[in-house]
């Protein structure tokens, strides 16, 4: 079989969808993050599925990638990542509420949330994005398809024009190395080529 043609779209895809982004969103999304991290306020990620090890990555190459040259540590904290607590609240309270519950409590004046929703309707996602903004919390909401409810309700949206979660997945990490790439000249003073 053949796989060149498929291949090729699937590139061409890629490149339409990076040509639509808004520019300007991703600005203001950095300009929480790094609001978040000069007043040394925490980044509360999360999401589902491919989306939960997407967030698990951002924890990664915020906290250790970006910060290894960093006095001041970026303070991530990925909320997909304990899953016995997640497993425990899950069983206990329900699935709509594994994120949610790990906010309540912790959450403080001035911290960061940032929501990964293909769909932008998971349950669970916009539990925990709708009590982050009760507390006076901003949201950064990254999605694809039409950006359900979490492009409505987010702060900034960092959306991602396509009907395929398999691109909008491959923009988010995009999201996430760009913008580390981009701090890491601003913040680290090199250039990103440098940074391994």
């Amino acid at each position: 079989m053949d796989y060149r043609k498929d291949i090729t779209e699937y590139i061409e895809l890629e490149r339409e969808v990076l040509s639509k982004l808004d520019v300007d969103a991703l600005n203001e999304a950095m300009q929480l993050i790094e609001e978040a991290y000069r007043n040394r306020k925490k980044v509360y990620i999360f999401g589902n599925g491919g989306s939960s090890a997407t967030a698990s990555h951002y924890q990664n190459d915020f906290n250790k990638g970006l910060s290894e040259t960093l006095e001041t540590k970026f303070e991530f904290v990925c909320l997909n990542n304990d899953t016995a607590t997640l497993m425990a609240i899950a069983n206990d309270m329900g699935f709509e509420e594994v994120f949610r519950y790990q906010l309540q409590g912790r959450i403080r004046e001035g911290d960061l949330v940032i929501a990964l929703s293909g769909s932008g309707n998971s349950a669970n996602i916009m539990n925990a994005v709708r009590y982050a903004k009760e507390q006076g919390n901003k949201v950064i909401g990254l999605t694809g398809i039409k950006g359900g409810k979490l492009m409505e309700e987010a702060d900034v949206s960092l959306h991602v024009p396509v009907n395929s979660m398999q691109v909008t997945e491959d923009v988010h990490m995009i999201f996430d190395h760009l913008m580390v790439s981009v701090f890491y000249k601003h913040l680290c003073g090199l250039d990103h080529m440098e940074m391994y």
